[in-house]
């Protein structure tokens, strides 16, 4: 049967063929739906897990016990998981593990964009990256195949073009893979020094073959058009190519670690002008020079950004593109803001109300560091803010110590905060962090986690007691507050900052766009209004400046009210209220 599919989706149902039993995953785009688009299939036992590092963990678990697993993740979510990648290189696997890293070059949704190729050269694992929806699902099944072929993780590198576009996938029945028998067998899987140092051997003997096995496999084709020219290239960047270049000859690869030596040679020795196409770092570039192979590649292309047909017919053939549209003066800056209703809002209007310096985190929440909220100072990387406030506190002392707050979400405090927070109370901080529990991973689309009570199926589950776990880790002072409840939230955050200790503040309200919370409807402004503009202090995008008054967008606006506490004349009623 043929599908329209995202890459994705693809990937899932490539998952689903190959007979994968067990799916781990953290939420984090990109690679947000393959997990969703798995949790179809009632046959994968598929689970959200607290971080990156534990759902690979749970996928090595799976592995070693004899059943096909699929871990998926976002690039900066391969740096947490980094520690048991680099292991299970070295043990290697026992039923099929692939591991899918969605880059993200252009920086969409992301804060860096790290080239994850990278980390598939460090640790010594092959990697696959397809350029369509079709070659996403057949990649997966391949690297099942290679993985147990070779006993090693297999990691598939999408890209956002390639994650997120649709393209006409045919599907198939779901393989039969019972589960391998388990072997104990120390010596394969507890890496201690003496076994490690044999495990290398092997890794080094895997990587020679898997680099014969790069000029055998079907994954690297050549495709003859005129030989002038001659391109080398894989993912979306062999669709770009394409399109740019035309009729010419290309070397596609599908497996981009290792490469295949002897043919990029043979390839370039019946090419002319010979171009390398890869977006980001020039891995291929760099290895196809040692070979001492002449190619045009970096000097013309960026690395940074996404690339595109334009920009290749750009830069490296000379062609100027039309400007589809020419205006006269610049768009006016569109920055996103939080929703409206969000329950950040409440909370960042008084941390910049009381001019303190907030260090970040990773969530919907980051946009409170842009106008009109002004109120966040740092953002690094999942759970950073807890430990770049202790340090600030710990190295500025008075200046910083009782004006510092850090602030993450309920599912970034779980993924990667307590560690942080276990570090201010062991080692006599003062920080006050700020939990802010929306009740749901917010940013990447509303997935459960542990905070929730759900599992990513929806099934009730064990909750996590946020006030529990801070007070479980030495902190005293627990507070849980309402951020909408601006006057009370602003006196708890006076409190805390000023206190001698750490505390922990949960500001509590759920996500405006959760299907179960209702408000009563928008709002508007009456006659009473006398322009003071101090509604416009919350930052809500309903609320709009007209300059001769100041209205609320009815399409915009849920009627949260936390905009009713900042207007002093009782000038914000329910729309169609006549009575007010």
């Amino acid at each position: 049967m043929k599908r329209l599919m995202l890459g994705n989706e693809a990937v899932a149902a490539g998952a689903y063929e190959a007979g994968v039993r067990l799916a781990s995953a953290y939420p984090g785009t990109p690679s947000t739906e393959i997990t969703e688009s798995i949790v179809k299939y009632q046959e994968i036992y598929v689970e959200w897990s607290p971080n990156e590092k534990v759902a690979l963990e749970v996928a090595i678990g799976a592995s070693i016990a004899g059943a096909r697993a699929i871990c998926s993740m976002k690039h900066v979510g391969l740096n947490v998981a980094a520690d048991p990648l680099f292991t299970v290189s070295y043990t290697g696997v026992n039923g099929g593990l692939v591991i899918m890293v969605a880059d993200d070059p252009g920086m969409h949704s992301s804060q860096n964009e790290q080239d994850s190729r990278m980390y598939a050269l460090a640790s010594k694992i092959p990697m696959l990256e397809p350029s369509n929806s079709q070659e996403c699902k057949d990649y997966v099944k391949s690297a099942f195949e290679i993985s147990e072929r070779f006993d090693c993780p297999v990691i598939v590198r999408l890209t956002t073009r390639i994650a997120h576009s649709q393209s006409i996938v045919e599907t198939a029945d779901r393989g039969n893979h019972e589960l391998k028998p388990y072997v104990k067998d120390a010596g394969k899987y507890v890496m201690m020094p003496a076994m490690a140092r044999k495990r290398h051997v092997e890794v080094e003997k895997r990587m020679a073959a898997l680099k014969d096995f790069a000029h055998e496999t079907s994954l690297n084709t050549i495709q003859w058009g005129t030989t002038d020219v001659g391109v080398i290239t894989s993912g979306i960047s062999y669709q770009y190519a394409q399109e740019a270049f035309g009729d010419v000859s290309y070397l596609k690869l599908g497996m981009v670690h290792p490469l295949p030596y002897k043919m990029i040679e043979d390839f370039a020795s019946k090419v002319g002008t010979l171009y390398v196409i890869e977006e980001l770092e020039s891995l291929f570039e760099d290895q196809i020079k040692k070979l001492g192979i002449k190619v045009i590649g970096k000097d013309k292309l960026p690395v940074i950004g996404e690339y595109s047909a334009s920009l290749l017919k750009e830069k490296l053939l000379g062609i100027e593109q039309n400007k589809t549209y020419e205006i006269d003066n610049e768009s006016p800056g569109r920055p996103p803001v939080m929703c409206p209703g969000c329950p950040h809002r409440g909370t960042f209007h008084v941390l910049k109300k009381l001019k303190l310096m907030v260090t970040g985190d990773i969530g919907c929440y980051t946009l409170a560091a842009l106008p009109p909220a002004d109120a966040m100072d740092t953002c690094v990387c999942m759970g950073a803010s807890v430990g770049m406030a202790h340090g600030m506190q710990k190295v500025r002392g008075e200046e910083f110590g009782k004006k510092t707050v850090a602030v993450l979400g309920d599912s970034t405090f779980i993924h990667s905060g307590i560690t942080g927070l276990i570090d201010v109370v062991y080692n006599k901080g003062c920080s006050t962090i700020i939990i802010l529990d929306n009740s749901i991973t917010g940013m990447t689309g509303h997935q459960n986690n542990p905070t929730t009570g759900l599992t990513i199926r929806n099934e009730p589950t064990k909750q996590v007691n946020l006030e529990l776990l801070a007070k479980a880790v030495g902190v005293d002072r627990v507070r849980i507050a309402d951020p909408f409840e601006l006057k009370e939230f602003e006196k708890i955050v006076r409190e805390e900052v000023e206190a001698d200790e750490p505390s922990v503040i949960i500001a509590q309200r759920p996500c405006a766009l959760l299907k179960g919370v209702k408000y009563e409807g928008p709002l508007r402004i009456n006659e009473d209004c006398r322009m003071c503009r101090s509604c416009l202090r919350i930052g809500c995008p309903a609320i709009v400046d007209k300059g001769d008054k100041i209205e609320i967008n009815n399409a915009l606006c849920v009627g949260c009210k936390l905009c009713t506490q900042m207007c002093s004349f009782n000038a914000i009623v329910k729309a169609g209220d006549k009575n007010e």
